[in-house]
């Protein structure tokens, strides 16, 4: 039986962050009960976005700095993305790290890329969001003080361009839920950056830029508002 729940339980883990609700809650158990030793973060071929939320490598910076954690990155293109992945968990296992974790809740227990790739490696997997209940992961999230802001939606899954630049709330997933949404977004429906926490030292100062579609997605791009003061 696979205990990747407790997976990074006492001991020191690279985290697997897209700067989105669910790596972001995944990284806050992981640090309740194991140590952090800094965040991958896969970047497109260019190095302009993070390849998982489209988020430029300045506010993915200002997050890990607000954390206070160092940052992992590689750019690649599909193709190279394993092999560029295994290199950073191999990085972070030179500097201390024995598990790594991710945020996801639904991976079945066999075939799943992630523990491969670790195991490659030499690391252990840890999944603090495995299995639970999407209602429950998202109340959570929002119970514990989180704010996370909707900049990806999946157009033909229900999601509406008027979506995009809302914040998660429980009134807001309780309306997701009635137009048939997964509360969590499991199905590809939207994706979210956080932008404050109990995790977080300061809030990430964003400017919302202007709406982007292609194809069935729309896309609220973000940048770190730098006329903001912030302290790293």
């Amino acid at each position: 039986m696979k205990d990747w729940k407790n997976g990074a339980v006492g001991r020191p883990f690279i985290a697997s962050f897209s700067g989105g609700k669910d790596s972001v809650l995944a990284l806050y158990k992981g640090m309740q009960t194991g140590r952090a030793v800094g965040l991958i973060v896969m970047l497109e071929e260019e190095g302009k976005r993070s390849r998982s939320h489209g988020m430029p490598p300045k506010l993915i910076q200002a997050q890990a700095d607000s954390i206070g954690l160092p940052v992992f990155t590689a750019a690649a293109s599909w193709e190279g993305y394993e092999s560029r992945f295994m290199g950073l968990l191999t990085r972070a296992k030179n500097q201390g790290a024995e598990v790594l974790v991710t945020g996801d809740l639904d991976v079945p227990a066999h075939g799943c890329w992630h523990e491969r790739v670790s195991q490659n490696v030499g690391l252990g997997l840890g999944m603090p969001l495995w299995g639970m209940d999407h209602r429950e992961a998202v109340q959570e999230f929002i119970d514990l003080g989180f704010t996370t802001i909707v900049v990806t939606v999946n157009l033909s899954l229900g999601m509406r361009e008027e979506d995009l630049g809302r914040t998660l709330t429980h009134d807001y997933i309780k309306e997701l839920e009635a137009r048939g949404i997964d509360p969590c977004g499991e199905g590809g429906e939207f994706h979210t950056t956080v932008i404050d926490g109990p995790i977080f030292k300061q809030p990430i100062p964003v400017r919302k830029c202007r709406i982007r579609k292609e194809g069935v997605y729309a896309f609220l791009p973000l940048e770190l508002n730098e006329s903001v003061e912030f302290h790293s």
